[in-house]
């Protein structure tokens, strides 16, 4: 028998219910996505409102997450094969705030040396407080060497150098994407220094530390 076929507007023969069938799948697919993305959501809060309970005296345990998500363990395992994964995309879940935090305190200066120590000032920020104690209980708990990161290590050095890049350039670096580098590296470096000193760096620790990266910008 020949395929079964209906007429589209234009005259033109199409499979009987191709269209629809496709739609009705992608609606499917979506609500399914928006579940999933949910339930990845619930896990996230629950383990970071977990370490922030527990801070470093002691580390979380999958079944503590699931209840306080009110998932079960089958939900757990459908978006992350261990512990570590969970820990790796909460690391990840933190350094996108953290960029989006940056970013919007770059965007209040217009002069790129203004944007520069916006920069410098946010980064070093995330030592103060609150923020510091939950950073340093999150690091670690993900303190192993198995700890799964989809996109980059811990601390997003790399990432927060694209940030400065544009204001390098526009002070005349020869090579800003080397300096940018450099520069996020140094000071995700003496962040993580104040993180486990337990010390909060000071409005002349910033001067210092952008007066540092004013002098490594490559000259032309």
């Amino acid at each position: 028998m020949g395929e079964n076929l209906v007429t589209s507007a234009g005259g033109e023969p199409t499979p009987a219910g191709g269209d629809v069938a496709s739609r009705i799948a992608q609606r499917s697919l979506a609500k399914r996505e928006a579940g999933y993305a949910n339930e990845i959501r619930r896990l996230l809060d629950a383990a970071l409102a977990e370490i922030r309970t527990r801070g470093t005296t002691a580390r979380i345990r999958v079944a503590d997450v699931v209840a306080a998500a009110g998932l079960s363990n089958d939900a757990f395992y459908r978006h992350f094969p261990s512990k570590d994964a969970l820990l790796g995309a909460l690391l990840e879940d933190g350094t996108e705030r953290l960029m989006g935090y940056v970013t919007h305190q770059m965007s209040k200066e217009t002069t790129p040396e203004g944007r520069v120590r916006r920069w410098a000032a946010a980064v070093l920020s995330q030592a103060t407080d609150d923020i510091a104690t939950t950073t340093r209980a999150i690091l670690w708990n993900a303190g192993g060497p198995t700890t799964d990161f989809e996109s980059g290590p811990p601390l997003p050095g790399s990432r927060l150098g694209g940030l400065l890049r544009p204001a390098l350039a526009e002070l005349g670096s020869a090579d800003p994407d080397f300096d940018a580098s450099v520069i996020s590296h140094a000071t995700v470096g003496v962040l993580t220094d104040y993180l486990w000193r337990r010390a909060q760096p000071t409005p002349d620790d910033v001067d210092r530390m952008v007066a540092f990266a004013l002098r490594v910008v490559t000259p032309a």
